[in-house]
Order: C-alpha cells, then structure tokens, then sequence
C-alpha cells in the first residue's frame, strides 16, 4: 500500500502544522501573514474549516495499526481544534461574525467537514463545545450569500444543522438548489451564476456540497429524482476532470483559485469515495490520475520554514493569487484526500495500476469516444 501510504504522508504534512498549532491555542501567532495580510481576520477559520473538510473521511474511517495510530492522534487534535476555535474566551477563538462575509465561506465548509465526519467531529465533542459549535453556525445568518456558488454555504450549514438535529431553516437550501437548477448548462457543468465561468468551481464547491446536500434530504419525494439528476451530472463533470490530467499529472491551470491547488479535483476524489465515478473511469484510473496530479504538484518549497503553505500552484508564486486568497484558503487542498476514507482494501486502493485517459491515449493505447451529456 505505498500509494496509499504516500497519500496519507501527504495530507498530514500539509494539516500537521494548523491542527497543532491550533490544538495548542497558537494558530493565530503561528500563521504567517505576511501574505495579503489584510485577510488576517479570517485565516484562521479558513485554515481550520478547509483541513477538515479534506480530512474528514479519514478521520471518521475505520483504520488500524500505524495508520490507526496516526488516526488518533488527528482526531484528538481535530477535538481540541474545535473547542479552542469557539471558546470566546481563548486566545484562537476565530471569527464567524465579522467582516463582509468570508466568515460565512468557511463556516461552510466546516460545516461540511462535520457532516462528512459526525462521529469523528461532532458527537464526540463535549456538549459546551457542541453547543458553541452550533451556534457560532448559526451566527453566520447575518451574511447574505452573493447569488453564485455562495448560495451553497448558506446551504450546506442548514443541513449540517439538520443533520445533527439542531434548529435549520429550509429556505437557504431551497433557494441554493432552486437557483443552480436553472443555472445548469449542460454536459455536468452548472453557471456560477447567470453564467459559465471556466474556472473549477464545479468542483471547489458546486457539486461535492450539492450532491451532499441532496443526499441528506433524498428520503424526500421532493428531492429524490433531483438527486438521482445531480449524481449523473456529478459524474459527467468528474469524468471531465479525469481527462483533464495529463499524462505527466499536469491539468489546465485556469480560472480563478487556482492557488488551491490540487483541491482543483475535489469532485474526482468525492466521486471515488461515494462511489459516483462514470463508467469510463475505474477507480484504478482515478486512483492513478490523482496520484500524479499530486506527485506534479506537491513539492517542498510550496510550504514556508514552518511547514505553513505558500501560495502558487507550482511552487511559490504568489502572482497567481487573487486578493481574496490568504494563507487559510490554500487548504482547499486536502479535499483531494476524500479516498482516504475508504477502506485499504477497495478497489480504489487495491486494484491493479491503470493509465487515466489522457496518459492512455497519448501513449497510443485504444480510447474510447467522449460523448457530451445533457
């Protein structure tokens, strides 16, 4: 299981230096914020929210052995993170109320990470940090979600809520679900609003928290045909990303957050652990095509002296970052580490190598024709 073994060396690397830091109530003395300073109020819950939300399958997995060893000591850590993040009187306690709305992001994608590990994440927290926890989701109310992907963290909070039995309004969710219904233009891609932008918001945030969010409420008629429609059309854009990565592991730099790196292919990897990959894409194929991307682009001088990351894609090179993006959103990252939540013995792990799509045909291989979708 060296793949495997290598994966998980990978993402504890990159989450190691915020979880302890946190853990140990100095996050916000420890992250460099030399970067876009001006985003210091928010680096903290963005660091926090965007490691979970990558970490959560493996923590709420059964594991042994080492890797079980290693599995304790994330989850304690993600525990004493999440108390010190709402304690109001602790020196880390981060910010879910102040400021034009970043908060509001982040808190989803906490929250996201909460609904893919309850057990790990949130039923094993004291009842005061619960307690704090749901409200300080809550507070994220205040902040009116832009008519774009944002209408998804509005949502995906409200389900978290509901999931775990706290008051939730509906409305957020229905507006979000409502709303990219008729942005959908076709072949497995939604508008980020009114329009098409050709970036990978489909997969930084549009589908992975859609086809979570349908799942929670598919026992309802209302919602069970939309979520049989939004799993195909999932599958559709995650098989696009799979012909997206080059034979070498290269992939289209483009459009806006691409300084998330890898996180680029959080679809691809949710596609693999919740079993939605197209038909054309064995988990060998997407096993192998994300295990290049990341050997392309996980290198040593994409984390500074402390082991904090820098921005750039290819190593440091903080030109290609927009000024929203501070130090705690380039932990989208680790969404490309969702697979670690399946067992080592899936197919996803133990079936033999295969080229992806484009190293196959590049090589001269026999394809297959790609066909679009509506």
């Amino acid at each position: 299981m060296v793949t495997r073994q290598y994966w998980l060396d990978t993402m504890l690397k990159t989450a190691d230096p915020v979880l302890t830091a946190l853990a140990e109530n100095r996050l916000k003395a420890s992250l460099p914020l030399e970067f876009h300073p001006d985003r210091a109020l928010y680096a903290p819950l963005e660091a926090l929210g965007r490691t979970l939300c990558g970490l959560a399958p493996w923590l709420e997995a059964e594991v042994s052995g080492a890797e079980g060893e290693a599995q304790g000591r994330a989850r304690a850590l993600a525990r004493e993170c999440l108390r010190h993040a709402v304690d109001p009187r602790g020196p880390d306690a981060v910010n879910f109320t102040e400021g034009y709305g970043q908060s509001l992001v982040d808190a989803a994608f906490l929250a996201h990470a909460l609904l893919r590990a309850p057990r790990a994440l949130w039923y094993s927290l004291e009842e005061p940090t619960r307690r704090r926890l749901a409200q300080a989701l809550r507070s994220t109310r205040k902040f009116t979600p832009y008519n774009s992907n944002w209408l998804f963290f509005s949502a995906m909070i409200e389900i978290f809520l509901r999931h775990v039995g706290e008051a939730w309004e509906a409305a957020p969710v229905e507006r979000a679900l409502g709303a990219f219904q008729g942005w959908y233009v076709g072949d497995g891609v939604y508008g980020d609003g009114e329009y098409f932008h050709a970036d990978y918001y489909n997969s930084f945030v549009i589908h992975p928290m859609m086809v979570d969010i349908l799942r929670e409420l598919r026992e309802d008629e209302k919602y069970a045909r939309l979520y049989e429609i939004e799993l195909n059309r999932a599958a559709r854009c995650a098989g696009i990303l799979e012909r997206l990565i080059m034979p070498d592991g290269a992939y289209p730099v483009v459009g806006r957050s691409v300084t998330y790196r890898y996180g680029a292919f959080q679809l691809l990897a949710q596609a693999a652990l919740e079993g939605f990959l197209p038909a054309s894409v064995t988990p060998a194929m997407a096993r192998c095509g994300l295990t290049a991307v990341i050997r392309r682009v996980h290198r040593e001088n994409i984390y500074d002296e402390k082991g904090f990351l820098l921005p750039g894609v290819a190593g440091f090179q903080p030109e290609l970052a927009e000024g929203y993006i501070g130090v705690g959103s380039l932990y989208l990252c680790e969404t490309v580490f969702l697979p670690l939540g399946l067992p080592d013995t899936h197919p996803f792990w133990r079936d033999p190598d295969e080229p992806w799509t484009q190293k196959k045909i590049w090589a001269g291989e026999r394809g297959e024709i790609d066909h679009a979708q509506d």
